[in-house]
């Protein structure tokens, strides 16, 4: 048996399209890597602070880690109602395996593309999805 140091994530931003305006079906859609966000057909950015979300993975000792995004459809809620959208594409930025030094940790981005139908009703969507490591 090998025994090797738990490796941490913690969350330092969550994910955010910011705010839309939808005229039709159209998707928003948020580099990992540049942190801008894109829009297409009757979607528009209308403000607030788009941004991927931004993790950081760290362990004792020194540890390969292969990062994994999902790969199936992400539901989003509004939220006092029942109408959801989904966030499909997750992108991660720069490669999937890492090596970590330590404490200090690897910091990484998670982008996704929101896909948003025409007369998608107006509040705020919120959803969850897992970033798995498998580190050896």
């Amino acid at each position: 048996a090998t025994l090797v140091s738990p490796v941490t994530v913690i969350t330092r931003n969550n994910m955010d399209f910011g705010y839309l305006s939808v005229t039709g079906a159209g998707t928003a859609t948020i580099d990992p890597n540049t942190g801008a966000l894109t829009t297409s057909g009757g979607v528009r950015s209308v403000g607030g602070t788009p941004r991927p979300a931004s993790f950081v993975a760290g362990t004792a000792g020194i540890t390969l880690v292969v990062i994994r995004v999902p790969t199936a459809p992400l539901i989003l809620r509004r939220s006092g109602g029942t109408e959801t959208m989904t966030a499909t594409n997750f992108t991660l930025q720069g490669s999937a395996i890492r090596l970590i030094f330590g404490t200090t940790g690897v910091p990484f981005n998670v982008g996704a593309q929101l896909n948003v139908s025409a007369g998608q009703a107006e509040g705020l969507y919120t959803g969850t999805f897992d970033v798995l490591l498998d580190y050896y």
